[in-house]
């Protein structure tokens, strides 16, 4: 049995004074999205046949019954039961019906395995439609299948790069219908903010009138930015859009920190800024560790050989280490002071949680 780690943490903060981010020029297109204007999933249900004995196995019920239908609709009558055959493998297969994709769009699709199947490697997909949340077929797929890794093993020892089991179909599907959507009726044309934020919809509302030389937009909301399409003097919806996308708007930039506890992973932006606080941080640690041993009845006893656990506990308490963070001090600042105290990821990202409850941290502190 492993050790049992408990961390000790304290700090001492002084409210931080708010400091504003350098803007940036960012595009609105970079922004934004024009409400209407998006993709819709498509999925379906299909056959990757060709594998060299990395398909799904008898248990698999599913796979036979699909490719006895198959065959039967071929003129071939097979019993699914008599079927057994392990080159063929049962996929869910999904793509993304671009917002203006007419018929003959090529689209990429990818393969997931649904069964047990080792790997996809050198498979084909056979025809397969796509569906669209209406139950409706708009596109339909078929082709080689690229996995970008592999699967191999034999006689107890195996060996897995990536994931075989899930692959992709560079233009291997085609749209066959097309979405009734007619983009120059759109009046009013709405703008959606990426991120929400009231001071970036003003912000787009006052480049794009500035742009056009009179009020042409509104911000509605701090997602939302409404364009009147016939005060802009041009009669081509599509023309109108590009002009505004080409837009350059200030933004100023939300300092946040996203930390990922499941990997260790922290991600602090440059506009960050920290107030003055003061981090002690030690730990207590307990180590358990069981070392087994086999007791050996006397004989002629009848006794029974048993396995008994000897366990041996060891607790150490460490010093506090402090790091001193003064008024306005950067990520750099931080990240260095932790890594001189001899913090861990781990700790980083407890001490970062504790900093913003102490009030500061001037970010928003995001977990994921």
């Amino acid at each position: 049995m492993k050790a049992a780690f408990l961390a000790g943490l304290l700090l001492l903060a002084v409210p931080p004074t708010l400091m504003a981010t350098e803007p940036v020029e960012v595009k609105i297109r970079d922004l934004t999205t024009v409400e209407g204007v998006r993709e819709n999933p498509l999925i379906g249900y299909g056959m990757v046949v060709g594998l060299t004995g990395t398909g799904d196995r008898q248990q698999t019920v599913f796979t036979t019954q699909t490719l006895a239908n198959i065959l039967q609709r071929m003129g071939a009558q097979i019993p699914a039961a008599t079927v057994r055959v392990n080159n063929v493998a049962a996929v869910f297969v999904t793509a993304s019906l671009p917002a203006f994709a007419r018929p003959g769009t090529q689209l990429d699709v990818t393969v997931s395995s649904m069964g047990d199947a080792k790997s996809l490697e050198g498979g084909l997909l056979l025809l397969t439609p796509l569906y669209g949340a209406d139950g409706q077929v708009y596109a339909a797929a078929q082709g080689p299948v690229a996995v970008g890794g592999y699967a191999a093993g034999g006689a107890g020892a195996s060996k897995q790069m990536n994931h075989p089991t899930i692959g992709r179909v560079p233009g291997g599907g085609r749209v066959e219908r097309s979405l009734a959507f007619d983009f120059n009726r759109l009046a009013p044309l709405s703008l959606l903010l990426r991120e929400p934020d009231f001071s970036t919809a003003g912000g787009i509302s006052d480049a794009i009138n500035q742009e056009f030389g009179r009020v042409v937009a509104t911000a509605r909301d701090g997602g939302r930015v409404e364009v009147n399409p016939a005060a802009t003097g041009l009669a081509n919806l599509t023309t109108i859009v590009a002009k505004i996308e080409n837009v350059a708007v200030s933004v100023h930039r939300r300092a946040r920190v996203v930390v990922n506890e499941r990997t260790g992973t922290i991600v602090l932006g440059k506009d960050v800024r920290l107030g003055a606080v003061s981090i002690l941080h030690g730990g207590f640690s307990v180590q358990i560790s069981t070392e087994y041993a086999v007791s050996q009845p006397a004989p002629l006893s009848q006794g029974k050989t048993e396995v008994v656990g000897q366990s041996d506990i060891q607790a150490k308490d460490s010093l506090a280490k402090r790091v001193e963070i003064a008024e306005g001090a950067s990520v750099e600042q931080l990240v260095n002071g932790l890594q001189n105290m001899g913090a861990t990821a781990r700790d980083v990202i407890s001490i970062l949680q504790a900093i913003k409850a102490a009030g500061a941290l001037d970010a928003d502190l995001e977990v994921i």
